[in-house]
């Protein structure tokens, strides 16, 4: 256990989560099966860059971070991400989203 590599000494777990339940999200870079998923073989691309998601869960990892369990509608995968992968898509810069149907007879 001695050889887990922690990636900076900063302890997100001090504050509240960056992101809530069922907030929309975009996957700042590409994910790579690392040989936690299963059924996809080690290196396999799980989630593209830019891909919109949705936080479905929260949990810790090495008591110093926060894991996001996202739904990714597109690849059809549920992966767990950090904050630093991860960008909020706020009300004003929906991603992707088509347009909604024009109701008629409606002004």
């Amino acid at each position: 256990m001695s050889n887990i590599v922690r990636d900076s000494d900063v302890v997100e777990l001090s504050g509240p989560p960056c992101f809530s339940f069922g907030e929309k999200v975009q996957a700042n870079r590409s994910i790579r099966n690392d040989g936690t998923y299963p059924g996809r073989k080690i290196g396999e691309v799980l989630v593209k860059k830019g891909e919109v998601g949705h936080v479905v869960s929260i949990g810790t990892f090495l008591q110093q971070f926060y894991i996001y369990g996202v739904a990714f509608l597109e690849s059809g995968y549920r992966v767990g991400m950090k904050r630093k992968e991860l960008d909020a898509v706020g009300a004003g810069e929906e991603v992707d989203d088509p347009p909604l149907p024009e109701e008629e007879g409606v002004s």
